[in-house]
């Protein structure tokens, strides 16, 4: 068996005899979104540190804690706070998680980050749902020997959020009145925020907003046959959109401000999300 499977098992086995349930949805939370725990319900919480083999986030604003409970009539698994590949870890440990959720039997996933607003018409406090991305800077996940066991040799990239979730979301925040964009999210490596000439470059591209997590999450969620539906709270305008510098505490800061609107949307979600069956 590939150590690396033989770990993914490992951590799933930990956390099955913990929470005792398949969980119907996996939620990942971005820096300063993971307030939203607190509206999950008779909640189960499961440090990072204490599960075989998973990664420590370093990151503030990622508390380093998997909680399992009700939301929206629905099973959740929340992961507060993820794994970046600026933080020193190899591109399989940043994806560690997404092949455990897998390993737990959920096929259903929320990603949400925190990113930069490169579309001008954005602006700090909204919200967007992810309908592509742009990985040019961020290393293949899939890299090296296939693990058979999750997906094919090549998977398709075509449909990596899936449309019929980015329907169900439009609908339902259109009918909570909730304001939303829609767009293309790029990578970026990090920890430093991109230069103006690279936000200039991403957005001759087609790029509406820029981050330093979530895609490779979704290529490995896709080779896992994952359905993925995507958010971002842009906390911020990119490097030469505004005159200011950029500063993770306002990253923090405008994340909190977002919160009862994230809050609100995500149960809704959640609420008519069909699981398995889109």
């Amino acid at each position: 068996m590939n150590i690396y499977y033989k770990k993914v098992c490992e951590s799933a086995e930990y956390i099955k005899g913990i929470i005792m349930e398949t969980p119907g949805i996996g939620i990942i939370l971005g820096s300063g979104l993971g307030p939203l725990v607190n509206e999950i319900e008779n909640p189960i919480e499961i440090n990072y540190c204490d599960i075989p083999n998973f990664p420590l986030t370093t990151i503030e604003g990622h508390a380093g804690k998997l909680v399992f409970g009700g939301l929206g009539g629905k099973k959740v698994l929340a992961m507060k706070g993820r794994f970046h590949y600026y933080e020193g870890y190899d591109i399989s440990q940043v994806v560690f998680h997404i092949r455990v959720f897998k390993k737990l039997g959920i096929n259903d996933l929320l990603i949400t980050n925190a990113a930069g607003g490169i579309n001008k018409t954005y602006k700090p406090g909204d919200l967007m749902f992810i309908n592509d991305h742009i990985s040019s800077y961020s290393p293949s996940p899939l890299r090296g020997e296939n693990l058979s066991e999750f997906g094919t040799r090549f998977p398709d990239m075509s449909e990596a959020y899936n449309k019929a979730l980015l329907s169900m979301g439009k609908e339902t925040a259109k009918r909570l009145d909730i304001e939303i964009q829609e767009g293309v999210y790029a990578f970026a490596q990090g920890p430093m925020y991109e230069t103006p000439a690279e936000i200039r470059m991403l957005g001759i591209l087609g790029a509406d907003a820029v981050g330093m997590s979530t895609v490779s999450e979704v290529i490995v969620a896709n080779h896992a046959g994952m359905k993925v539906l995507g958010i971002s709270c842009i906390t911020n305008m990119a490097a030469g959109v505004l005159e200011t510098p950029l500063k993770h505490e306002d990253v923090m800061s405008t994340a909190k401000a977002s919160e009862y609107k994230f809050a609100r949307l995500v149960t809704a979600l959640i609420e008519n999300w069909r699981v398995g069956t889109i």
